[in-house]
């Protein structure tokens, strides 16, 4: 009777289990045929003519750096970007918090010897949220504006640990004038050691930012933007400012996220762009060590599913009623609620069939067939298993190399792992902000590439 009682327990739990993955599967499949299209096409952008950043451009850039307790990445980071970047009209803003001297000291060290690193330091103690960072930045740029008679074009966002690009600018400066926001794709470096955990990171934004962001381009739906490597015009962020005060909102896990929906439903356009640095070459994109940890992957992620796929769904709804393709690509941004649960309950199937079948050889009887459903939902899944994963070994290894292409098979793996811990973690996360606790500012330590990237060749 138990034995019966555990094969009709495996067997129910495999089917909802395979149900809800082919429904997965079928979706990743469709958005994969979609990106495949535009291989086929070869849509792709290119850079100005000159492929340079003029040094009279009347493009002049803001750049905005939160910082809460960066003191081991920031002058590194910033002293790289300045060698970068050693053309065109910018200023470096750095938002740091009374409270944390040590971040103070290493900005001071590299603004007190070049006039282009400004030091805004917040109102209130830290940490708060990147958003509200983001709006003391903001209200510096403005005093700066009036003051100096000089309005800035765009605000770029980075963070304190990003690698810029020596073409970021030049590329911003080619598409901002005909789009509100403009986001690169952002391309993870691998931690050494961390092949596995750090790595994974390459795999996702390999998806998401080389082939994702593209379809949804192609779609007309939302982007979002990464809150790294985006130009956003400040004309933009005034009329957001005028509706609700401020640019950002400070109450938001997420606010990059949201901002790109909502410049969305005012009707701004927005440009996810790659382009290539040279012919052939690899694209343009912010570089960034991702952590490299189990717990802090699992911290990082879970403010990001509490942020877009929990709270964000509350905060963002659905957009416009007939705009299927971005109902369509909201629902893929929020399915994580309904994934992780169903991966969890795949996992524990897998664990029956294997208790079941020693429990058979232990004590006898045969195990009774699968039935004619669940043995064609579980071809399916294979199939579409087998070919999710000849995609995104396919799409890594045209980006980073055939190496880290095969490593992204194991990776998967992990993946799943760092994302049912990181769901349960978000689960509690937007509970507590259900019941009215505070958002924080739940950063992880970075790390700065250093040598291997420091310093680079500046911008002709």
């Amino acid at each position: 009777m138990i034995l019966n009682i555990l094969d009709v327990m495996t067997r129910e739990c495999t089917l909802f289990a395979a149900i809800f993955l082919a429904v997965g599967g079928v979706d990743d499949i469709i958005v994969d045929l979609f990106f495949l299209y535009i291989c086929l096409i070869g849509r792709q952008h290119r850079l100005p003519p000159s492929g340079r950043m003029d040094p009279a451009s009347a493009h002049r850039f803001a750049i905005f750096v939160p910082a809460w307790d960066e003191s081991a990445v920031i002058a590194p980071m910033l002293r790289s970007m300045l060698a970068r970047w050693q053309q065109g009209r910018y200023r470096i803003y750095v938002g740091a918090y009374p409270n944390d001297p040590a971040t103070i000291a290493a900005v001071l060290s590299v603004s007190q010897s070049d006039p282009r690193v400004r030091l805004v330091i917040g109102p209130r103690p830290g940490p708060s949220t990147k958003a509200d960072c983001l709006n003391a930045l903001w209200a510096a740029l403005e005093r700066d504006a009036v003051a100096e008679g000089a309005a800035f074009k765009a605000i770029v966002l980075h963070d304190a640990e990003d690698v810029v690009h020596p073409l970021e600018l030049a590329v911003y400066a080619g598409w901002i004038d005909s789009h509100g926001a403009v986001q690169l794709p952002v391309a993870p470096l691998c931690q050494p050691g961390s092949q596995l955990v750090s790595g994974h990171y390459l795999d996702e934004f390999a998806q998401s930012h080389g082939a994702t962001l593209l379809v949804r381009q192609m779609l007309g739906a939302s982007l979002p933007l990464a809150g790294v490597g985006c130009a956003i015009r400040c004309d933009v962020l005034r009329r957001i400012a005028a509706d609700r005060g401020v640019p950002f909102d400070a109450t938001s896990l997420t606010e990059d996220y949201e901002l790109g929906l909502i410049l969305r439903a005012m009707g701004v356009r927005t440009a996810f762009v790659r382009v290539a640095e040279s012919p052939g070459g690899p694209p343009v994109a912010v570089r960034a060590y991702f952590p490299a940890t189990v717990h802090a992957s699992v911290r990082q992620k879970a403010r990001w599913i509490a942020g877009i796929a929990l709270a964000g769904w509350d905060r963002t709804g659905w957009g416009r009623l007939r705009d299927v393709a971005d109902h369509w690509m909201r629902m893929r941004d929020r399915r994580m609620t309904l994934a992780m649960p169903v991966l969890a309950i795949a996992y524990f199937a897998s664990l029956c069939w294997a208790l079941s079948l020693a429990c058979h050889q232990l004590f006898g009887g045969a195990m009774q067939p699968p039935g004619a459903l669940l043995g064609w939902m579980l071809g399916l899944n294979l199939s579409m298993l087998a070919w999710r994963l000849g995609m995104r070994i396919a799409i890594v290894a045209r980006l980073h190399g055939w190496r880290e292409g095969l490593w992204a098979a194991p990776r998967m793996l992990v993946a799943n792992l760092i994302g049912l811990l990181a769901a349960r973690r978000a689960l509690s996360t937007y509970l507590g902000l259900l019941g009215g606790g505070p958002v924080r500012w739940d950063k992880t330590a970075h790390q700065f590439p250093g040598a291997a990237f420091d310093p680079a060749p500046a911008a002709a």
